[in-house]
Protein backbone atom coordinates (compact mmCIF):
# COMPACT_ATOMS: atom_id res chain seq x y z
CA UNK A 1 0.00 0.00 0.00
CA UNK A 2 1.55 3.44 -0.91
CA UNK A 3 1.21 5.02 2.33
CA UNK A 4 -0.11 8.93 2.22
CA UNK A 5 0.61 11.13 5.27
CA UNK A 6 -1.97 11.73 8.01
CA UNK A 7 -1.68 15.45 7.39
CA UNK A 8 -1.91 14.99 4.04
CA UNK A 9 -4.80 13.00 4.00
CA UNK A 10 -6.45 15.63 6.13
CA UNK A 11 -5.59 18.30 3.58
CA UNK A 12 -6.87 16.92 1.02
CA UNK A 13 -10.30 15.18 2.49
CA UNK A 14 -13.34 17.41 2.38
CA UNK A 15 -13.03 17.90 6.58
CA UNK A 16 -9.59 19.48 6.03
CA UNK A 17 -10.70 21.66 3.12
CA UNK A 18 -14.20 22.81 5.07
CA UNK A 19 -11.69 23.65 8.05
CA UNK A 20 -9.20 25.53 6.22
CA UNK A 21 -12.29 27.03 4.09
CA UNK A 22 -13.49 27.66 8.01
CA UNK A 23 -10.62 29.64 8.93
CA UNK A 24 -10.10 31.67 6.00
CA UNK A 25 -13.65 32.81 6.56
CA UNK A 26 -12.80 33.68 10.05
CA UNK A 27 -9.60 35.12 9.21
CA UNK A 28 -11.20 37.23 6.46
CA UNK A 29 -14.75 38.34 8.81
CA UNK A 30 -12.50 39.29 11.68
CA UNK A 31 -10.31 41.55 8.89
CA UNK A 32 -13.44 43.13 7.40
CA UNK A 33 -14.47 43.38 10.98
CA UNK A 34 -11.37 45.58 12.20
CA UNK A 35 -11.20 47.40 9.05
CA UNK A 36 -14.24 48.42 9.04
CA UNK A 37 -14.26 49.38 12.93
CA UNK A 38 -10.87 51.35 12.06
CA UNK A 39 -12.73 52.48 8.97
CA UNK A 40 -15.53 53.69 11.20
CA UNK A 41 -13.31 54.91 13.89
CA UNK A 42 -11.18 57.64 11.07
CA UNK A 43 -14.61 58.66 9.29
CA UNK A 44 -15.71 59.78 12.93
CA UNK A 45 -12.45 61.15 13.73
CA UNK A 46 -12.31 63.37 9.94
CA UNK A 47 -15.82 64.07 11.13
CA UNK A 48 -15.07 65.94 13.70
CA UNK A 49 -12.59 67.53 12.34
CA UNK A 50 -14.60 68.41 9.53
CA UNK A 51 -17.53 69.60 11.65
CA UNK A 52 -15.62 71.66 14.21
CA UNK A 53 -12.62 73.01 13.79
CA UNK A 54 -12.17 72.31 9.97
CA UNK A 55 -15.76 73.46 9.72
CA UNK A 56 -15.55 76.65 11.16
CA UNK A 57 -12.79 77.97 9.46
CA UNK A 58 -14.11 77.51 5.98
CA UNK A 59 -16.98 79.16 7.19
CA UNK A 60 -15.41 82.62 8.66
CA UNK A 61 -12.75 82.29 5.91
CA UNK A 62 -15.55 82.49 2.90
CA UNK A 63 -17.45 85.54 5.12
CA UNK A 64 -14.68 87.00 5.18
CA UNK A 65 -13.39 86.17 0.80
CA UNK A 66 -16.88 87.58 0.37
CA UNK A 67 -16.50 90.64 2.03
CA UNK A 68 -13.40 91.37 0.27
CA UNK A 69 -14.68 90.99 -2.57
CA UNK A 70 -17.52 93.14 -2.51
CA UNK A 71 -15.17 95.48 -0.87
CA UNK A 72 -12.82 95.28 -3.69
CA UNK A 73 -15.19 94.83 -6.44
CA UNK A 74 -15.82 98.54 -7.57
CA UNK A 75 -16.29 97.54 -10.87
CA UNK A 76 -19.84 96.02 -11.14
CA UNK A 77 -22.38 97.14 -12.99
CA UNK A 78 -24.32 99.40 -10.59
CA UNK A 79 -21.09 101.41 -9.86
CA UNK A 80 -20.98 101.79 -13.54
CA UNK A 81 -24.42 103.25 -14.01
CA UNK A 82 -23.40 105.95 -11.41
CA UNK A 83 -20.12 106.66 -13.15
CA UNK A 84 -22.01 107.07 -16.50
CA UNK A 85 -24.41 109.69 -14.85
CA UNK A 86 -21.20 111.96 -13.46
CA UNK A 87 -19.93 111.79 -17.24
CA UNK A 88 -23.40 112.54 -18.84
CA UNK A 89 -23.38 115.64 -16.61
CA UNK A 90 -21.10 118.01 -18.50
CA UNK A 91 -22.27 116.41 -21.25
CA UNK A 92 -25.75 117.80 -20.13
CA UNK A 93 -24.22 120.59 -19.59
CA UNK A 94 -22.63 120.96 -22.92
CA UNK A 95 -26.15 120.18 -24.42
CA UNK A 96 -28.07 122.54 -22.46
CA UNK A 97 -25.96 125.77 -23.44
CA UNK A 98 -25.49 124.93 -26.85
CA UNK A 99 -26.01 127.61 -29.90
CA UNK A 100 -27.51 129.47 -26.94
CA UNK A 101 -29.63 127.39 -25.17
CA UNK A 102 -32.91 127.99 -26.75
CA UNK A 103 -32.34 125.40 -29.92
CA UNK A 104 -34.86 122.96 -30.47
CA UNK A 105 -32.68 120.14 -31.43
CA UNK A 106 -29.84 120.62 -28.77
CA UNK A 107 -32.65 120.65 -25.90
CA UNK A 108 -33.94 118.00 -27.46
CA UNK A 109 -30.56 116.19 -26.49
CA UNK A 110 -29.96 117.33 -23.46
CA UNK A 111 -33.30 116.13 -22.36
CA UNK A 112 -32.36 112.87 -23.85
CA UNK A 113 -29.01 112.97 -21.67
CA UNK A 114 -31.03 114.03 -18.71
CA UNK A 115 -33.34 111.44 -19.20
CA UNK A 116 -30.96 108.66 -19.16
CA UNK A 117 -29.48 109.63 -15.68
CA UNK A 118 -32.59 109.77 -13.86
CA UNK A 119 -33.32 106.28 -15.43
CA UNK A 120 -29.79 104.61 -14.34
CA UNK A 121 -30.72 106.52 -10.78
CA UNK A 122 -33.76 103.76 -10.78
CA UNK A 123 -31.70 100.89 -11.39
CA UNK A 124 -28.37 101.36 -9.74
CA UNK A 125 -29.39 101.55 -6.04
CA UNK A 126 -31.59 98.32 -7.27
CA UNK A 127 -29.12 96.34 -7.95
CA UNK A 128 -26.43 96.96 -5.95
CA UNK A 129 -29.04 96.25 -2.93
CA UNK A 130 -30.44 92.79 -5.02
CA UNK A 131 -26.92 91.44 -6.16
CA UNK A 132 -24.85 92.29 -2.92
CA UNK A 133 -23.04 94.89 -4.77
CA UNK A 134 -22.99 97.30 -2.31
CA UNK A 135 -19.17 99.72 -2.10
CA UNK A 136 -17.70 102.30 0.02
CA UNK A 137 -17.47 103.90 -3.56
CA UNK A 138 -20.86 103.46 -4.33
CA UNK A 139 -22.16 104.82 -1.14
CA UNK A 140 -20.62 108.16 -1.82
CA UNK A 141 -21.03 108.43 -5.50
CA UNK A 142 -24.27 107.57 -5.77
CA UNK A 143 -25.97 110.59 -4.31
CA UNK A 144 -23.19 113.04 -5.62
CA UNK A 145 -24.55 111.65 -9.00
CA UNK A 146 -27.87 112.38 -8.20
CA UNK A 147 -27.13 115.80 -6.96
CA UNK A 148 -24.80 117.06 -9.63
CA UNK A 149 -27.40 116.17 -12.51
CA UNK A 150 -30.07 117.63 -11.20
CA UNK A 151 -28.55 120.68 -9.68
CA UNK A 152 -26.74 121.45 -13.75
CA UNK A 153 -30.19 121.07 -14.47
CA UNK A 154 -32.03 123.40 -12.04
CA UNK A 155 -28.66 126.07 -12.72
CA UNK A 156 -28.61 125.66 -16.35
CA UNK A 157 -32.92 126.47 -16.54
CA UNK A 158 -32.61 129.55 -14.32
CA UNK A 159 -29.76 130.82 -16.07
CA UNK A 160 -31.56 130.83 -19.59
CA UNK A 161 -34.55 132.46 -17.62
CA UNK A 162 -36.30 129.43 -17.92
CA UNK A 163 -36.96 128.78 -14.53
CA UNK A 164 -37.26 131.16 -11.70
CA UNK A 165 -33.84 131.20 -9.60
CA UNK A 166 -35.81 130.42 -5.84
CA UNK A 167 -37.49 127.36 -7.52
CA UNK A 168 -33.75 126.16 -7.74
CA UNK A 169 -32.80 127.64 -4.55
CA UNK A 170 -35.49 125.74 -2.71
CA UNK A 171 -34.71 121.98 -4.26
CA UNK A 172 -31.00 122.37 -4.23
CA UNK A 173 -30.87 124.16 -0.66
CA UNK A 174 -33.26 121.31 0.88
CA UNK A 175 -31.25 118.61 -1.12
CA UNK A 176 -28.21 119.98 0.49
CA UNK A 177 -29.58 121.07 3.79
CA UNK A 178 -30.86 117.09 4.11
CA UNK A 179 -27.65 115.79 2.85
CA UNK A 180 -25.93 117.75 5.80
CA UNK A 181 -28.38 116.41 8.71
CA UNK A 182 -28.07 113.07 7.51
CA UNK A 183 -24.46 113.46 8.50
CA UNK A 184 -25.34 115.31 11.61
CA UNK A 185 -27.32 112.66 12.73
CA UNK A 186 -25.69 109.56 11.83
CA UNK A 187 -24.28 108.81 15.16
CA UNK A 188 -27.81 108.00 16.37
CA UNK A 189 -28.70 106.55 13.68
CA UNK A 190 -30.09 106.22 9.90
CA UNK A 191 -32.62 108.25 8.59
CA UNK A 192 -34.67 106.13 6.06
CA UNK A 193 -36.39 107.08 2.55
CA UNK A 194 -40.03 107.59 2.41
CA UNK A 195 -42.01 107.02 0.09
CA UNK A 196 -42.76 110.55 0.09
CA UNK A 197 -39.09 111.62 -0.97
CA UNK A 198 -39.08 108.59 -3.96
CA UNK A 199 -42.54 110.45 -4.93
CA UNK A 200 -40.34 114.02 -4.69
CA UNK A 201 -37.80 112.50 -6.72
CA UNK A 202 -40.10 111.57 -9.42
CA UNK A 203 -41.61 114.65 -9.73
CA UNK A 204 -38.77 117.06 -9.69
CA UNK A 205 -37.36 115.00 -12.49
CA UNK A 206 -40.32 114.94 -14.79
CA UNK A 207 -41.07 118.63 -14.16
CA UNK A 208 -37.12 119.10 -14.99
CA UNK A 209 -37.24 117.00 -18.15
CA UNK A 210 -40.25 119.37 -19.04
CA UNK A 211 -38.63 122.31 -19.03
CA UNK A 212 -35.74 121.24 -20.92
CA UNK A 213 -37.85 120.41 -23.83
CA UNK A 214 -39.20 123.51 -25.38
CA UNK A 215 -42.56 123.10 -24.92
CA UNK A 216 -45.40 125.12 -25.70
CA UNK A 217 -48.89 125.82 -25.12
CA UNK A 218 -50.90 123.64 -22.74
CA UNK A 219 -47.33 121.70 -22.32
CA UNK A 220 -46.08 124.41 -21.11
CA UNK A 221 -49.17 125.28 -18.70
CA UNK A 222 -48.66 121.81 -17.49
CA UNK A 223 -45.34 121.88 -16.86
CA UNK A 224 -45.96 125.40 -14.42
CA UNK A 225 -48.28 123.01 -12.42
CA UNK A 226 -45.90 119.21 -12.30
CA UNK A 227 -42.75 121.91 -10.89
CA UNK A 228 -45.27 123.53 -8.07
CA UNK A 229 -46.28 120.14 -7.19
CA UNK A 230 -42.80 119.28 -6.98
CA UNK A 231 -41.75 122.38 -5.23
CA UNK A 232 -44.51 121.56 -2.34
CA UNK A 233 -43.09 117.72 -2.13
CA UNK A 234 -39.92 119.19 -1.33
CA UNK A 235 -40.84 121.53 0.80
CA UNK A 236 -43.08 118.95 3.10
CA UNK A 237 -40.39 116.15 2.79
CA UNK A 238 -37.63 117.98 3.81
CA UNK A 239 -39.71 119.13 6.85
CA UNK A 240 -40.64 115.66 7.34
CA UNK A 241 -36.45 114.53 7.08
CA UNK A 242 -36.12 117.39 9.64
CA UNK A 243 -38.97 115.59 12.64
CA UNK A 244 -37.26 112.63 11.81
CA UNK A 245 -33.88 113.65 12.80
CA UNK A 246 -35.56 115.57 15.84
CA UNK A 247 -36.76 112.35 17.02
CA UNK A 248 -33.59 110.20 15.99
CA UNK A 249 -31.48 112.39 18.01
CA UNK A 250 -33.86 112.50 21.52
CA UNK A 251 -34.48 109.34 21.33
CA UNK A 252 -30.33 108.07 20.82
CA UNK A 253 -29.35 110.63 23.45
CA UNK A 254 -31.84 109.19 25.49
CA UNK A 255 -30.81 105.40 24.74
CA UNK A 256 -27.30 106.84 25.73
CA UNK A 257 -28.41 107.91 29.22
CA UNK A 258 -30.03 105.32 30.19
CA UNK A 259 -27.22 103.28 29.17
CA UNK A 260 -24.60 105.67 31.37
CA UNK A 261 -27.24 105.12 34.62
CA UNK A 262 -27.24 101.43 34.12
CA UNK A 263 -23.53 101.13 33.90
CA UNK A 264 -22.66 103.96 36.74
CA UNK A 265 -25.24 101.61 38.86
Amino acid sequence: MTGVPASAAGGSSPAGAAGRASAVGSSKAGGSKAGGSQAAGGSKTGGTEAGVPGGTKPARGGKIAAAAVNQASVWNVANLLTMLRLVLVPAFVALMLADGGYDPAWRSLAWAAFAIAMITDLFDGHLARAYDLVTDFGKIADPIADKAIMGAALICLSALGDLPWWVTGVILGRELGITLLRFIVIRYGVIPASRGGKLKTLTQGVAVGMYILALTGWLATLRWWVMAAAVVLTVVTGLDYVRQAIVLRRQGIAERKAALEETEA
